[in-house]
């Protein structure tokens, strides 16, 4: 009799996975660098290493959709570690390092990129199979790799023809959304609108990014969390950004620099505040669930010692590989710390440094993951506010520092910063992995993946992206410098992250950081917790407010800000004309799947336009407009945004009514 504890009937951790979604690393992970480091941007790998994938594979004999799934975890892994680079610079930006030692680069990463993985494990039964979290992303990879996967096994033809309607419906989205980026990249249509205007003695900006990627997280996240993040935008550009600029703006004349400083400056400190508040309360609320996905783990993992048989989809890797891991993982970090440490001006506090860097990489490390894979779970990887997370973890990290040393820095104004950034940059790897690995963990639990599996797929990633970044980020830091170093030229990269990181960690050595706004920021919080708590009890836990998306549409650019909670509404309308359909739950799906399409296309297009900015150097080297062109570039740009996203629901309105008749005529 076979053994249905040990024998997978798919394949799925295969060789060929491996390699594929090794090549597929090394390109991803290389744009992903070159595009943050550029203009502070990263683009969500999965989708596209799914689509690859299929190409590739289906060429190939027993190819499977858990195998594609494979390929898609690891160069989503790698690519989302690309992330580090939001903090490293800050090293060279300070003056503490010359280019990035490529053992030390490559250690940190893979370190921070383990213990990411690890950590999200216990998370996997408490927030993607145990919670209602819409993983955005994560559903939309899933999609892909359902409609990409041949189905002739229903006799009546009827599954065949769903896919085919829902593969049709991510082409169309998704050559909708690449054509609307390739016409802001060529300047035909602007990338986004903005303006700024006065407010009684203040002022404020309205704005949106004109892309459709983000209509479809919108569509995919729904309504609860578009209001949640309605409601931060308000209390950031409705309230604070005016009370802020007033009587700082110029009597006459450009008021934009004065409004997008402040911002960049106060604003978003008061959201990372309120973000830090809504942190903390969403972490308590989900202890429970993670307590209980840990104990199922470890029953788990008894019953499968015991004989007994455990469903291949809840296998994860063990509770005591977990832990040994973790605790086994300490000791190149500790390392690394004292190697960091020696020599410099603070050497003699090295024992309490260390001890105290090994205890906030152990304990915040779990807290970052869980509260960076609730915020993916909520608006995605791609559009989680990672950087808010960097600068809670840059705070924390230089404030227990300071307590610790009292300040002294030895002689060395910037030992104690660079200490703090190297500390924090193993946290942040954690972080970014966190943030990805949910969203990959949900895919797996739509397609049927098996946990184990997949876990290790993504401890593989973050071994092939520790190996790439390093060199990459090399290139960059001799080929332009970043901007704020030491020598930096005209054309240095802008690293926009690293250098506000960077900012916090002086401001805080330097006590000219202004706790006022973080502390506004916690109250806001508190008050938006009060409200949210009040809601669900009222309306039986119908409705809320969630504090997290709250505290985001204060943290995040309006651009970001405003669009997905425009998707999440259109997404609303369309299910609600589905649902008085008599197809109704195929007419949804129709529904996913176009708004997946507008994530995949914006997402291809991104990896091709990264290679092509990476391999001349330019990035706006696709532009064919006239400067002249950028005021009607944008009037053009609202109406083909506004044309295409009618013109895609419409699109899929008649295609679910078409089903409807191919269903009535096949019954009859």
């Amino acid at each position: 009799m076979a053994d249905n504890n040990t024998v997978s009937p798919i394949r799925e951790l295969t060789v060929r996975a491996i390699i594929l979604g090794g090549l597929i690393t090394l390109v991803f992970t290389a744009a992903n660098v070159y595009l943050g480091l550029k203009v502070g941007l990263t683009f969500a790998t999965s989708i596209p290493a799914a689509v690859i994938s299929m190409a590739v594979l289906r060429r190939l004999q027993n190819h499977s959709i858990t195998e594609n799934n494979i390929v898609q975890t690891i160069a989503s892994a790698a690519g989302t570690l690309s992330a580090i680079i939001f903090v490293l610079p800050g090293l060279i930006m300070i003056g503490w390092w010359t280019g990035f030692p490529y053992w030390t680069t490559m250690l940190v990463c893979l370190i921070g990129g383990i213990l990411g993985v690890l950590y999200s494990i216990p998370l996997r039964r408490a927030l993607v199979t145990g919670s209602d979290l819409p993983f955005p992303e994560g559903v939309a990879a899933a999609e892909v790799l359902k409609v990409g996967e041949d189905d002739s096994s229903d006799a009546s033809g009827s599954s065949n023809q769903d896919n085919r309607d829902g593969l049709r419906a991510i082409v169309v989205g998704g050559l909708a959304s690449a054509g609307m980026s390739l016409l802001s990249a060529l300047k035909v249509t602007a990338a986004e609108l903005s303006t700024t205007f006065r407010v009684g003695a203040g002022g404020t900006m309205v704005g949106s990014s004109l892309s459709l990627a983000l209509i479809g997280v919108g569509h995919l996240v729904g309504p609860t969390v578009g209001i949640a993040m309605i409601v931060g935008l308000l209390i950031s550009f409705g309230v604070l950004l005016p009370v802020f600029t007033g009587g700082e703006l110029p009597v006459v004349g450009d008021i934009s620099d004065v409004v997008s400083e402040t911002f960049a400056g106060d604003v978003r400190f008061v959201g990372a505040g309120a973000m830090a508040i809504a942190a903390v309360w969403t972490l308590l609320k989900i202890i429970g669930p993670v307590v209980r996905g840990i104990a199922a783990s470890l029953a788990a993992s008894r019953a499968r010692k015991q004989g007994e048989h455990v469903a291949l989809t809840e296998r994860d890797i063990p509770v005591k590989v977990l832990v040994v891991g973790v605790l086994v993982s300490m000791l190149p970090i500790g390392w690394l710390l004292w190697s960091f440490l020696s020599g410099t001006g603070v050497s003699h506090h090295t024992g309490s440094l260390i001890t105290l860097s090994i205890l906030f990489v152990l304990l915040l490390g779990l807290i970052i993951a869980a509260v960076c894979g609730y915020m993916a779970g909520l608006i995605g990887s791609s559009n989680s506010p990672i950087s808010g997370v960097g600068v809670i973890v840059v705070l924390l990290a230089a404030l227990l520092i300071k307590l610790v040393t009292g300040n002294d820095d030895g002689g060395h104004p910037t030992a104690l910063v660079a200490y703090t950034l190297f500390t924090a940059t193993v946290v942040f790897g954690v972080a970014t992995i966190s943030n990805d690995n949910l969203q990959d963990l949900k895919t797996g639990q739509l397609v049927g993946a098996t946990p184990w599996k997949q876990q290790t797929a993504l401890i593989i990633g973050v071994v092939f992206g520790s190996l790439i970044i390093p060199p990459v980020m090399g290139l960059m830091a001799t080929a332009f410098g970043f901007a704020g170093a030491p020598g930096a030229g005209p054309d240095a990269l802008a690293a926009p992250q690293a250098g506000l990181l960077s900012s916090v960690a002086e401001g805080i050595f330097g006590d000219s950081l202004d706790w006022g706004l973080i502390g506004l920021g916690a109250l806001i919080g508190v008050g938006v917790i009060i409200v949210d708590e009040v809601v669900r009890r009222a309306s039986g836990q119908r409705f809320g407010l969630p504090p997290l998306a709250v505290g985001m549409g204060m943290y995040l650019p309006i651009s970001l800000t405003l669009i997905i909670p425009l998707g999440a509404f259109l997404g609303w309308f369309y299910n609600r004309w589905a649902d008085g359909r008599a197809n109704a739950s195929t007419a949804k799906r129709l529904g996913v799947l176009g708004a997946t399409g507008l994530i995949v296309g914006e997402s291809l297009f991104g990896v091709l336009n990264a290679g092509i900015i990476a391999g001349t150097g330019d990035s706006d080297v696709l532009g064919i407009m006239p400067d002249g062109w950028a005021g009607p570039s944008q009037w053009v740009g609202a109406l083909v945004f506004v044309g295409i996203i009618l013109g895609v629901y419409r699109w899929v309105q008649a295609r679910s009514s078409r089903s409807v008749v191919q269903e009535e005529r096949t019954t009859m």
